[in-house]
């Protein structure tokens, strides 16, 4: 990462997080400590099986809120906000009047797989969109919802026909909300998740655009993660943003430079896996992604994705008809049992086997709350088989950090831990998102030190699990 200028002295950074289940401002100062923040859930919908989305006037008015009351709770501090960043949800997107900011669509999840079936119709270009974009040919990117929105939604329709439309990524409609400036941009993290956006070029690809029917003439400029994108007016101070990107490309920077011997695993709704690399890697089942581009820097990651996560315990839990999951999860986890196993499709099988309409199912019986666990174990297994995965392509890995809500799961920590045989630190502050936006925002400091005190769980001998493993791995379906 570039150097950059010195900040002052008590100089103080506001991350904003837009997640899939609330938007968030967090202040941070220089040494990575929170000063102050604010918390406003949103509303997921899902209108039909396979659908997720959010109401965009929700989300800017959540987003509204959390960032006046962060700097309302600074009081005078306020002034000593030099920067401003923004991480969003990848892979969703939304349609809106580039004049008005009125939108058009709702914001399209990266949950949701809509339109899957259309997209069926470019299998044969699966292999080319790989090598272009560093993803596969998935629903849950941003190409086929763009195409639906054109198709179905009569408001797309007539401001296309107006020259009135933008459509992109959720971060590009949140910039134009957010800054005073109204800009018309995408980040790298962000553009990238569209299946439009060239890996190599670093910008949108007109062959993708065309093959999936959408015009370059709708989409966002496209720019580095550190840009000037605009002025964001808060608490009667103006705040320049300098800093876009996606909250799995922010989570990687949350404790300081990523390493290379380092294994990065971010939980919440899904769960993500990242391994920096010094070049453009490749694989056969894995992405490509950039985490953080400037001037001539780029920070390139193989990363794997798993859907169903927190998601998949809250669809077991409803289909289970559990109402205490949260407060009892952790003592489930420690009881010793003999545990049924749970094949995990919830919104679609990722990586490494890329089955979209797999069918979730239970294997073997058991009370509720031990399904909850093999539940847990599932994304334990997935993390296992993704961690193998890479290092087809790296040297072995040393350790791994954990961060986001899931890893507050001591039970599921210790079974990766004792699975992969590698040690996993979990740091105090799980909520890595904003913390890698703030640590962006003041200059990649190498002193970003943790707060709190961390716990790494040792790997340590389980049979039972390692067989209910096996027994797991050769049910799934074979790696093609």
């Amino acid at each position: 990462m570039n150097p950059t200028p010195a900040p002052p002295d008590g100089a103080l950074y506001l991350a904003i997080d837009q997640g899939g289940h609330a938007s968030r401002a967090l202040v941070f100062d220089g040494q990575g400590r929170i000063v102050a923040s604010d918390f406003q859930p949103i509303d997921v919908t899902h209108p039909h099986n396979g659908w997720a989305e959010h109401d965009p006037a929700q989300l800017i008015t959540s987003l509204h809120t959390a960032i006046s009351n962060t700097m309302y709770r600074l009081g005078e501090r306020g002034s000593s906000v030099v920067a401003a960043g923004l991480a969003t949800q990848r892979s969703s997107v939304v349609c809106w009047d580039k004049h008005s900011g009125a939108a058009l669509s709702p914001v399209i999840s990266w949950q949701d797989r809509r339109a899957h079936a259309w997209l069926q119709q470019f299998a044969e270009h699966g292999e080319k969109i790989h090598r272009s974009t560093g993803l596969f040919l998935s629903a849950h990117y941003g190409a086929s919802k763009l195409r639906w929105c054109l198709d179905h939604l009569p408001a797309v329709q007539a401001a296309h026909q107006n020259d009135t439309l933008a459509c992109g990524p959720l971060a590009s409609f949140v910039l134009f909300h957010l800054l005073e400036e109204r800009p018309l941009l995408a980040d790298p993290a962000n553009a990238s998740r569209t299946l439009l956006w060239n890996i190599k070029t670093r910008d949108w690809d007109d062959e993708l655009l065309a093959l999936f029917g959408v015009p370059h003439t709708l989409l966002p400029r496209c720019v580095p993660t550190r840009h000037g994108f605009g002025h964001l007016r808060a608490g009667g101070h103006t705040i320049p943003l300098t800093i876009a990107t996606g909250d799995q490309s922010a989570a990687l920077f949350g404790f300081g430079p990523p390493q290379p011997d380092t294994v990065y695993i971010n939980m919440g709704t899904g769960a993500f896996i990242q391994r920096t690399t010094g070049r453009h890697p490749t694989h056969p089942r894995l992405l490509t992604s950039i985490a953080f581009q400037e001037d001539k820097q780029t920070t390139y990651t193989l990363e794997a994705t798993i859907n169903g996560a927190g998601s998949a315990l809250d669809w077991a839990s409803k289909a289970l008809g559990l109402r205490d999951t949260a407060t009892r999860l952790a003592e489930w986890l420690a009881n010793d049992s003999a545990l049924p196993l749970f094949l995990n499709g919830v919104s679609g099988l990722g990586a490494p086997f890329w089955i979209p309409d797999f069918a979730s199912r239970f294997v073997g019986e058991g009370e509720p709350w031990e399904k909850i666990v093999a539940v847990v174990e599932s994304i334990v297994f997935l993390l296992y088989t993704n961690l193998a995965e890479m290092e087809a392509l790296h040297a072995p890995a040393h350790r791994i950090i954990i961060s986001g809500g899931l890893a507050a799961l001591n039970g599921m920590c210790q079974r990766l831990a004792d699975l992969s045989g590698l040690p996993v630190h979990r740091p105090a502050e799980c909520e890595a998102t904003a913390r890698g936006t703030a640590f962006l925002l003041a200059g990649g400091t190498p002193a970003w030190p943790e707060t709190g005190t961390a716990i790494t769980f040792t790997p340590v001998q389980n049979p039972p699990l390692a067989q209910r493993f096996q027994r797991w791995r050769e049910t799934m379906p074979p790696l093609t």
